[in-house]
């Protein structure tokens, strides 16, 4: 790799204010009066401008003029490294297609230096600002640097740190002081794959004892549901606890009307059983990308259909489904069928929180269900995707999906209630950045209070005066005391 020598005099970029400055070896020639540029006279930068103009580094934007406040683009950066560093000629073409011009040369040398790998593989992008964070790593590579690997940041806690809505009770956490199964005996190496699976399959109030520090439980197979062993089924993670799909599978299935779980009543869609809760627990890594786009897709940490569900106080980390189609939804929870219409409650609960945390699908990255009211409270939603594209139905020619980047609801006579939740850069291919909502016979209602949406980008479409969301149901959204924007 190319190795930079020390620089001649100085080198400034006028890029937002950084300069870097090195060790002078020789004496510069005086400066006539004023300096030769007019345009830096009284900027605080200006010593080092003059500096790097003494030393053929920079010829300004014209004859007289620098240009201080003007951003660089990359092609000027070039041109500003190659005349520091005094850069070998390059000696095989870049391949670089669209450096045509007054710093082609300054560009070859710098991929030849391994200073740049350019844009793309065939462009380098040379009329394109060069942010800061871009400066550091062309520095870098220049001076030949290490890269240094910065710590680990911790995981983003579960739920909105700003909420303090009153939980409804139905949503509260389920008392488990008296556990019918505890998972693990004192150590990490006592919470098995296996072990979680008999619990969930045993039923009733589960928790753990896998010691005093955090566990990730790798799961082996997925955890079911079996329905004859409720009525009330609790997973408790104390806070400690992490259940990973490990990219190879979904983590938690529960349905109702599977007979492999046992059929208990007549009407699997519409009962009151088993009631469902999981709290304290963080799920990461669940892929249901190999149950494929129909009604068993989706859900790459939890599937449910039927009875009743609620989270509290969980995390979801980096779960997908399938990334196309046109119903499959739900990157980490998809929903069915809950007894009576009730809704799903989601509590103090975080869906993605950062770029490397995000869950994805074709639809609603985060979460997604059919004909299924979900109230959401004191929660966070954030870096989300729907990777789908064409829509729903699909256009002609595509794969479909794409709508709702963290929220997909779609169906008939449901509501949706956001309270005191965060939803936050969050994107779609198609619509509904954040909340992608249509209720097909307009019966359906969005209720948004106390909340906010932001940066939630939708790529395709999304309903007029209500960015990030589209819509449609009876009557306009209720929003209160939110911003949308």
């Amino acid at each position: 790799m190319f190795r930079a020598r020390p620089l001649p005099l100085a080198l400034a970029l006028s890029l937002a204010a950084t300069v870097v400055v090195v060790t002078p070896t020789a004496a510069a020639e005086p400066l006539p009066p004023g300096g030769h540029f007019t345009d830096d006279d009284g900027n605080r930068h200006e010593g080092a401008i003059e500096a790097i103009r003494a030393e053929g580094i920079t010829n300004g934007c014209g004859p007289t003029r620098y240009c201080p406040n003007d951003p660089v683009t990359r092609g000027q950066m070039a041109a500003f490294l190659n005349r520091a560093l005094h850069l070998p000629t390059a000696e095989t073409p870049s391949g670089f297609t669209d450096t045509a011009g007054t710093f082609h040369d300054d560009i070859e040398r710098l991929r030849h230096a391994a200073i740049t790998t350019g844009c793309s593989p065939t462009r380098y992008c040379t009329n394109r600002a060069v942010t800061r964070a871009e400066m550091a790593t062309f520095l870098m590579r220049a001076l030949d640097l290490d890269e240094l690997t910065p710590p680990p940041r911790p995981l983003p806690l579960a739920g909105n740190p700003d909420g303090t809505a009153p939980i409804p009770a139905a949503a509260a956490a389920v008392d488990t002081s008296s556990p019918d199964v505890v998972v693990g005996s004192g150590t990490a190496a006592s919470c098995t794959s296996a072990a979680v699976v008999d619990a969930v399959a045993s039923g009733g109030v589960i928790t753990f004892d896998c010691g005093l520090e955090p566990v990730t439980i790798e799961m082996q197979a997925t955890a079911k549901i079996v329905n004859n062993t409720g009525p009330e089924i609790v997973i408790d993670g104390g806070g400690l606890v992490t259940l990973s799909g490990g990219g190879d599978r979904r983590i938690l299935y529960m349905n109702t009307c599977d007979p492999a779980q046992i059929w208990t009543t007549a009407h699997c869609q519409d009962q009151d059983h088993p009631r469902l809760t999981v709290q304290n627990l963080t799920f990461v890594d669940g892929n249901a990308t190999t149950h494929g786009i129909d009604l068993d897709g989706g859900g790459g940490a939890i599937w449910v259909r039927g009875g009743r569900f609620k989270i509290v106080n969980s995390r979801f980390f980096a779960n997908t489904c399938a990334q196309t189609g046109p119903d499959v939804a739900g990157g980490a929870v998809r929903v069915f069928s809950q007894f009576n219409g009730e809704p799903v409650y989601i509590t103090n609960t975080t869906f993605g929180g950062g770029e490397e945390q995000a869950n994805d699908c074709s639809n609603g990255g985060a979460i997604g269900s059919i004909g299924v009211s979900m109230t959401f409270t004191n929660s966070l939603l954030t870096h989300n995707s729907a990777t789908g594209w064409g829509a729903n139905p699909q256009r002609a020619g595509t794969p479909g999906g794409g709508n709702g980047g963290a929220i997909a609801n779609d169906g008939n006579t449901f509501t949706l209630t956001l309270t005191d939740t965060v939803i936050e850069d969050n994107v779609a291919n198609e619509g509904g950045g954040g909340v992608f909502f249509v209720s097909n016979n307009r019966t359906g209602h969005l209720v948004i209070t106390d909340s906010t949406l932001a940066r939630n980008e939708s790529l395709g479409f999304e309903t007029h005066g209500y960015p990030g969301v589209f819509y449609l149901g009876s009557g306009p959204p209720i929003v209160s005391g939110s911003t949308l924007e």
